[in-house]
């Protein structure tokens, strides 16, 4: 897979956008500084930071990482038809190879009002310390490994086999503390990425 640069790829729907990076901050209510170091590949973003600042020009994450794709309506997907969401976002920079997290949609999630999807976390990975809050209503099965959830005030790490499902509107964030791969399918209504 060719690497994605994301402080490109901002800069220039940023300048599409006709915004300025101050603008962009303020609207997205993120520091001015932090548009300018991620577009100029100093810091990698967190999800939840990446979200926040696109939400600012009003672009989905999954138009970010795959503007060009024309989304397959189904109702089969081989495994290369899934969209790469993420392009391998490291979560973790610091630990070279650490804090993973890989999320693939299948298929048109606008379309069928409803994002599903597979999700890797390798160990140390971290959706980060700014907790996740959108309106929708989430859940997943852990397929293989252990997924830190904390969903407001309660924290769980749930195993192979268990299960979440709460509204996303609660603060949450998704961690792999274990020294293994987690693999997880999740669904979440109306769309968040």
């Amino acid at each position: 897979m060719e690497d994605f640069d994301i402080g490109i790829r901002l800069k220039a729907m940023r300048s599409a956008s006709k915004l300025s990076q101050r603008q962009l901050a303020e609207q997205a209510g993120v520091p001015h500084a932090q548009i300018s170091n991620i577009e100029k590949n100093k810091i990698s973003p967190s999800i939840a930071t990446l979200r926040k600042v696109l939400g600012g020009m009003g672009v989905s994450m999954a138009d970010f990482f795959e503007p060009e794709r024309q989304l397959k309506p189904g109702p089969y997907f081989s495994a290369d038809e899934l969209v790469d969401l993420t392009s391998r976002v490291a979560i973790n920079p610091g630990v070279s190879g650490a804090g993973l997290e890989i999320l693939r949609q299948i298929g048109d999630a606008r379309l069928h009002n409803l994002q599903i999807l597979h999700e890797v976390y390798e160990p140390g990975a971290d959706t980060g310390e700014s907790m996740l809050q959108h309106a929708s209503s989430e859940g997943g099965y852990v397929v293989e490994g252990e997924l830190a959830l904390n969903v407001g005030d309660q924290f769980r790490i749930l195993t192979a086999g268990e299960a979440y499902l709460f509204d996303s509107r609660i603060p949450h964030r998704f961690r792999n503390l274990s020294d293994r791969r987690t693999v997880v399918v999740s669904a979440c209504t109306p769309p968040y990425l």
